[in-house]
């Protein structure tokens, strides 16, 4: 396999701080709605609503964010293969900030819907496309230090959303005497959109135009790794590790709010702590002192965790009992996720934008389903936590597919990269 890193220079310090700050955004923009959700839903449906409602919309409004991620991920990834990063960033940057300040002030589910799929469609030319730009390095332990780097920012993003969703609000409301009704998303949603608008401006200046570099030749002679088909393994363990993830997301809400009693700060504390564990343990994985050829050995292990934590989350009867539960899925989603996203890289040959825009698209597919999953199964009477149970059993055939997957992936002798 001929390494990417050897047709494109490293990218600059203030290109990769703007990659990062525009992950970021969207991150927030994503993590600052989600614990709210139970809260503005129960206030739009009123009094008359049925039981089963709440969960279900909350499940479901997720599920259309991350499905419009899904349809759109790869369209971005490719157009950003063809005709250069900048471009695509700022359209999904100021496109993100749009919609989310348009939609600030509407107070309809109808329109919160309509929100989180057009959010969603420009959020996904953020993401794969800061991954595919971030991932040019000079050795391999260079590129996976970067594409750590931009998902640990869509990670610090998630980490401070739920936070200052709530915080935000509540210091709007005290500062300017307002009467904010309870789940309002409307000035956290603005100050995202501001966010968006300036990030956009830092993305003009850093990131690189690349009319002096032919894009559309490059994916056009992309090489063929003879184990591409790797790639299709690795984009199912996505979709399966995703699908943990998003039950797990909306599950944690609608348990805090609907079983334990939980407060609005209790549940962003809770989600905070998940983004901080992610946080930690990719800060970890792709340290200097770990070599990126033999996280490959982590990826079962991973899996078997979070199918354990899985399981253990509706058996959490309290709230110290949760935040357990909350360190020990986000301890392994926050390993798998950036090692999946190395090796997928790994072996996109020049096609960077649309590999990486399959892999969006095959997480945020995953999320999809999860978070419908979580919202429509949360009050199966039947089977007490059946999202759940049902996940970690998926998530056990992922870890019996990945078994195999540390041989296959080793990398050709001539492939080795000297740690920078």
């Amino acid at each position: 396999m001929r390494a990417n890193t050897e047709r494109t220079p490293a990218v600059s310090g203030p290109t990769m701080a703007a990659l990062m700050l525009a992950v970021f955004t969207v991150s927030i923009g994503y993590g600052v709605v989600l614990p709210l959700l139970p809260y503005l839903i129960e206030r739009l449906l009123g009094a008359g609503r049925e039981a089963a409602q709440v969960p279900r919309h909350t499940g479901l409004l997720t599920a259309v964010y991350t499905l419009s991620l899904f349809l759109f991920a790869p369209m971005w990834g490719r157009l950003s293969d063809r005709h250069g990063p900048r471009g695509v960033l700022l359209v999904g940057l100021i496109g993100f900030g749009v919609t989310m300040l348009v939609f600030a002030f509407v107070e309809s589910l109808a329109a919160i819907y309509a929100e989180r799929f057009t959010s969603g469609m420009f959020a996904a030319a953020v993401t794969p496309v800061a991954a595919a730009l971030g991932n040019f390095a000079m050795t391999e332990h260079g590129r996976a230090r970067r594409l750590s780097f931009v998902s640990m920012a869509g990670i610090a993003g998630f980490l401070l959303g739920p936070m200052l969703g709530v915080f935000i609000t509540r210091f709007a409301a005290d500062l300017f005497t307002l009467a904010m009704p309870a789940g309002s998303v409307a000035i956290p949603l603005a100050a995202t959109a501001l966010l968006a608008f300036l990030v956009a401006c830092a993305v003009a200046f850093a990131v690189p135009s690349g009319e002096d570099h032919d894009w559309s030749q490059e994916t056009a002679g992309a090489p063929v790794d003879k184990t591409a088909w790797l790639v299709p393994k690795l984009l199912i363990l996505t979709f399966i590790a995703s699908v943990g993830i998003g039950v797990f997301e909306v599950g944690l809400a609608l348990r805090g709010k609907q079983e334990l009693g939980l407060t609005p700060y209790q549940i962003a504390a809770m989600f905070t702590e998940c983004s901080l564990v992610m946080f930690v343990m990719q800060a970890i994985v792709f340290s200097p002192w770990v070599k990126p050829d033999t996280t490959r050995w982590l990826i079962a292990p991973a899996l078997a965790v979070l199918a354990a934590g899985l399981f253990l989350v509706p058996r959490a009867s309290n709230f110290t009992l949760m935040l357990v539960v909350v360190g020990t899925v986000a301890a392994s989603a926050g390993i798998l996720s950036p090692i999946l996203t190395y090796w997928i890289s790994a072996k996109a040959g020049s096609a960077q934008g649309w590999q990486l825009g399959r892999q969006t698209a095959a997480a945020s597919l995953g999320v999809t389903v999860g978070s419908a999953a979580g919202g429509l199964l949360f009050n199966v009477t039947a089977m007490p936590g059946a999202s759940f149970i049902v996940t970690a059993g998926l998530t056990m055939m992922g870890f019996l597919l990945s078994l195999g997957l540390p041989n296959l992936l080793a990398l050709p002798s001539g492939a080795e990269r000297v740690a920078s």
